[in-house]
C-alpha cells in the first residue's frame, strides 16, 4: 500500500488505508488547524528524522476514567502529601522536560523544537493541557495532552523522582473523570498503562468514540 504525501491543503486519507502498522501519511505542517483535524480524526503525529509522520494504528490502546485501576501499593502514595498537583501551571516547562528526559532504550526523542513550539501554540489556544507534580517546590513529573470535547489525548509524561509520573497520571485521570472526560487516548499499548487499566480497542470502536465525544 503507498504512503500518502501531505502538502499546504488540509486533509488526511481515510483511516483504514493505514498501514499494517499504523502508519497513514508523511508530511504536512504542525499548525493548529492540521493538529486538531488529525486528533478529530483518531491520527496522531511522530517525527522521525527530518520527516512528521501520521499514525492511526488499529487497535488502539485507550483508557477509559471508569477503568482506572490503582494498585494497593500506591494508594498510600496518592494519599500521603509527599507531592503537591497543579494543572496548567507550567506547560511549557512540562513539554520541555518531556523532550529532554532520557528513557530506556531509546535514542532520541520525537518531540522536536517545531513540536515543542506547536504544542505551546495549542496551549496558549486552550487546546493542550499539562498536569504537573511539585516536590519541595520543585517540578518534579508531569504529563500533557490534547483535550477535545470529552476526549484527552495523552502526548508524553516525565518522572524526575520515582512515582511522580505515576502520581500525576492517576490524580489528573481522576480529575478529568470529574469533568466528564470519557475517553482518554492511549495511543499505542505500554505495560505500565495497562497496568492502570487501559486496554486494546478496535480503531473502528475508536472512531465512533471520538465522533461521539467530540463535539464540533
Amino acid at each position: 500500500m503507498s504512503l500518502f504525501a501531505l502538502d499546504k491543503e488540509l486533509v488526511f486519507p481515510p483511516v483504514h488505508l493505514a498501514e499494517p502498522d499504523g502508519l497513514l501519511a508523511l508530511g504536512g505542517d504542525l499548525s493548529v488547524e492540521r493538529l486538531l483535524l488529525a486528533y478529530r480524526n483518531g491520527i496522531f503525529p511522530w517525527y522521525e528524522g527530518a520527516y512528521i509522520l501520521w499514525w492511526s494504528p488499529d487497535p488502539r490502546f485507550v483508557l477509559f476514567p471508569g477503568e482506572l485501576r490503582i494498585s494497593k501499593s500506591i494508594k498510600p502514595l496518592i494519599n500521603r502529601n509527599e507531592f503537591s498537583f497543579t494543572v496548567n501551571n507550567a506547560f511549557a516547562q512540562v513539554i520541555h522536560h518531556c523532550k529532554k528526559t532520557k528513557r530506556p532504550g531509546q535514542q532520541g526523542t520525537w518531540i522536536t523544537d517545531e513540536v515543542e513550539k506547536a504544542y505551546c501554540q495549542m496551549h496558549e489556544q486552550g487546546f493542550a493541557h499539562s498536569a504537573e507534580v511539585w516536590k519541595d517546590g520543585k517540578l518534579v513529573g508531569g504529563l500533557y495532552g490534547i483535550r477535545l470535547g470529552n476526549v484527552f489525548f495523552g502526548e508524553s509524561m516525565f518522572s524526575h523522582v520515582s512515582n511522580a509520573s505515576r502520581f500525576a497520571l492517576i490524580k489528573y485521570i481522576q480529575l478529568l473523570k470529574t469533568e466528564g472526560i470519557k475517553l482518554i487516548d492511549c495511543q499505542v499499548y505500554t505495560e505500565y498503562l495497562e497496568s492502570l487499566g487501559a486496554r486494546m480497542i478496535d480503531r473502528k470502536d475508536f472512531i465512533e468514540l471520538l465522533s461521539a465525544y467530540i463535539v464540533l
